[in-house]
């Protein structure tokens, strides 16, 4: 076995691979760019070399100070993790000429599948159903214009090179054709060093499905189930699943069996993942072939019990795959969410900052517990498993410079209802502060009805959320809830500014039981009766019991109201609590009944008037300029680009208007809500 491996990546993923190197006793060093300096991976590392400074184009995509670090560190393999180089031939060219094994698949397999043009025509060859599409070299926006009217709207255009949604657009016209053709250009030059395009047509209400591979150098191929990844924002997946709701037995082994296939066509060796589209009959056409460990690997991990990482190093080293295709038993169900430094709020544009509060849920080892890649049977049965792969902690800063992803969340139980639910506390209880994060979405699709049932598509949050995500609007039934629990905890604050204040003798003091409690536009009239072990707050003639161990100040409180569970993250606000749960964030005003009656006689607060302005919704930078001052604007019109975390960001006109006032240019840096320009 190997003694020491390089992580030619960072955040997460380099934290992932460490973990499972710690695991077998092989050493670990870390690469990092300025940005990187006090990173997790970095701090996790055994040692670390410092490659350049922050933009990836300058240091982590550079492959001379990538070998520069193998060569000054005598690592004797490198793990590239995903993105990066995870997929670039030439990188393992170089490992190769310098004597050190690529923990990933040869050369030509990377090469012949991991440029999605060349895959296509391998797999068309192969006999293998894809979808139509254009596989040349694409010229210019002109021919892309051209090229996307023959295949006929709408089409997909992306990049040859890219993966994880970057340098990729949907066109539904010519104008969004010539669009997205120059985005998608840029963003693959960015991200890869590559700005090849090419288009397909895309197929409406399609179910994104994968199959994950695992090769050896020895002729041996099996497959590992498959991954739903059907929820997905920007072409960019947003939450998985293993197994898939929709496949059935005999659809799983025949896409099962056509990766394999596909895979040991090229000569694959290593852990890889081929993707599909399935339609509403089950027919799966090839999408492509990620030559590579996929961002969503720990579901299967956790549905299969093999560590994938593991695998992909002693394949690397030459030994034998360990398990065949009828050891490969299908276990539970698993669900993971992506945090990502994005505000739904905000469109899920981009945020940065410093992580004022990390604290991920605790993480469970339940259900069948992952040790040595054998389930383990000792595992209380029923219970739920919760993982966090993560790249960050609290105090840490999110860069501008690089995928806005911080965390993966990942549950596991007995049955996909029992998934939802751990994942839905696991969520609730994971408490971020300091930027803006897609939290509070999450939640909201783990209560979905299309969610819950499987009934989804690649357009689920397309046709869902078409004017973005403004928050959840909670039922009745939990409302009550929430108003109880908050009662219940007001009367504690009650009591402890009491003792603090010296007013309260012998420890008593007649704090009030009656309340009145305002959220989402509903009021409650709440009676507490409380005792030692709890309260019992009467709410619109019904009891509901409320236990928890909360005191004043703690930001998490875990509760149990009416018999059931319930998690809110609390925050203070004058007069009351501000509560986020299950996708809402909720100012709940706690009154008394005289204050609640003048409460309602107040005039209300009007947000100050910026609809005759663009303000720049994210940190970053200005790349294009598209009207000038003097200018008419209509509805939808382009007005400027905005790049940030490696992806372009076009700005529309939300009416149509005259540009009065630009106060930005090309080149220059934005802040969240500097006004870009002003209309009459």
């Amino acid at each position: 076995m190997f003694d020491k491996i390089l992580i030619a990546n960072r955040g997460e993923i380099a934290c992932r691979v460490i973990k499972t190197a710690r695991k077998i006793g092989i050493s670990t060093v870390a690469i990092y760019s300025d940005a990187d300096k006090q990173a997790l991976h970095v701090q996790m590392a055994d040692e670390a070399v410092h490659i350049g400074p922050a933009p990836a184009n300058q240091s982590y995509i550079v492959i001379d100070k990538v070998m520069e670090a193998v060569r000054s560190s005598g690592a004797q393999a490198v793990h590239p993790g995903y993105g990066f180089l995870s997929e670039n031939a030439k990188f393992a060219e170089a490992l190769a000429a310098a004597g050190v094994a690529f923990i990933g698949p040869p050369k030509g397999a990377i090469e012949a599948m991991g440029d999605k043009i060349t895959s296509k025509k391998i797999a068309q060859e192969a006999g293998v159903s894809t979808v139509p599409g254009y596989m040349g070299l694409i010229e210019d926006a002109d021919e892309a214009v051209k090229i996307s009217g023959e295949i006929g709207y709408p089409v997909m255009l992306k990049a040859s090179a890219g993966g994880g949604g970057k340098g990729m657009r949907i066109a539904w016209n010519d104008e969004e054709a010539r669009e997205g053709f120059q985005s998608s250009k840029n963003e693959a030059a960015n991200s890869f060093g590559d700005d090849r395009i090419f288009i397909e047509k895309f197929v409406t209400q399609p179910r994104h499905i994968e199959i994950q591979v695992l090769c050896d150098t020895h002729g041996n191929g099996i497959y590992l189930g498959e991954r739903e990844c059907s929820i997905q924002r920007r072409n960019q997946k947003v939450v998985e699943e293993a197994p898939s709701p929709f496949l059935d037995a005999a659809t799983r082994k025949a896409m099962g069996e056509q990766a394999v296939s596909l895979a040991q066509a090229v000569g694959y060796a290593s852990a890889g993942t081929v993707e599909f589209i399935v339609d509403g009959d089950k027919n799966f056409y090839f999408l492509e072939m990620n030559t590579r460990l996929q961002v969503e690997h720990p579901v299967t991990e956790l549905i299969t019990g093999v560590d994938l990482v593991e695998q992909m190093i002693r394949v690397a080293k030459g030994e034998a795959l360990s398990i065949t295709q009828d050891d490969v038993t299908l276990t539970g169900w698993a669900i993971e969410n992506r945090l990502y430094a994005e505000d739904p709020y905000r469109g899920f544009l981009p945020s940065i900052g410093r992580l004022t509060r990390y604290r991920p849920p605790q993480e469970i080892a339940a259900g069948p517990l992952l040790v040595n890649d054998k389930w383990q049977g000792d595992a209380p049965e029923g219970e739920a498993a919760v993982r966090n792969d993560t790249g960050v902690y609290e105090g840490g800063e999110i860069s501008m410079y690089y995928d806005p992803m911080i965390a993966k969340l990942c549950t596991w139980a007995p049955t996909r209802d029992a998934a939802i639910e751990a994942m839905r506390v696991a969520l609730d209880s994971f408490e971020v502060e300091g930027i803006g994060h897609n939290l509070p979405f999450l939640s909201a699709v783990m209560d979905h009805p299309k969610f819950t049932s499987g009934d989804m598509t690649t357009a689920f949050i397309g046709e869902e959320y078409p004017d973005g995500f403004e928050g959840v609007t909670l039922p009745e039934d939990e409302l009550q809830r929430i108003a109880a629990a908050c009662a219940a905890m007001h009367r504690v604050a009650e009591i402890r500014r009491a003792r603090v204040s010296g007013r309260m003798d012998n420890h008593e003091r007649k704090v009030g039981s009656d309340w009145n409690l305002r959220l989402q536009g509903h009021d409650y009239d709440a009676v507490i009766a409380a005792d030692l072990e709890g309260a019992t707050v009467t709410i619109n003639g019904s009891d509901l019991r409320v236990t928890s161990d909360w005191t004043p100040g703690d930001q998490l409180a875990q509760l149990q109201v009416g018999g059931r569970p319930l998690v809110l993250k609390v925050g203070k606000i004058s007069g009351g609590f501000r509560i986020r749960t299950r996708g809402a964030d909720i100012k709940v005003h706690v009154r008394t009944p005289r204050q609640a009656e003048l409460a309602r006689r107040m005039p209300e607060k009007l947000p100050p008037d910026t609809s005759k302005m663009l303000l720049c919704p994210m940190p970053g930078l200005v790349v294009k300029m598209t009207v000038a001052v003097g200018d008419e604007v209509q509805d939808g019109q382009a007005l400027c680009t905005i790049e940030a975390m490696k992806m372009e960001n076009i700005l529309r006109a939300e009416r149509k208007g005259t540009v009065a006032k630009i106060n930005a240019g090309e080149g220059d840096s934005l802040a969240v809500d500097d006004v870009i320009m002003e209309f009459e």
